[in-house]
């Protein structure tokens, strides 16, 4: 098993399966062909259309592989820490206020 630690993009191609564990919650996309998704302690499969993303648990198996004829790009996407995301927002806040309310402007 492969275990996803951070965001990256591969390709896969048509009459491969890969099989992966997420070890922390994050996000799957695709672009190319649709993707299959076969999920553990799920009784449903996913099938996912180019530009469409699906939400993973932490500690679930994956099995992904192609629908279709031609390869497809798959992105897995991990969340901002909470304080990266929350240190964003008081920059942006800062620099609202800034051009606001204190004159100079960030170019």
């Amino acid at each position: 098993m492969r275990q996803i630690s951070s965001s990256f993009t591969f390709e896969i191609v048509p009459g491969e399966t890969v099989p992966m564990m997420v070890a922390h919650s994050t996000r799957v996309s695709v672009h190319g062909a649709p993707l299959w998704v076969t999920r553990s302690n799920d009784v449903e499969d996913y099938w996912l259309a180019p530009g469409r993303s699906l939400r993973l648990r932490r500690g679930e198996r994956l099995w992904l592989s192609v629908d279709g004829a031609s390869p497809a790009c798959v992105a897995f996407v991990a969340p901002l820490p909470r304080t990266a995301v929350f240190a964003d927002l008081v920059q942006s806040m800062t620099d609202w206020w800034a051009a606001r309310f204190g004159g100079w402007r960030t170019v």
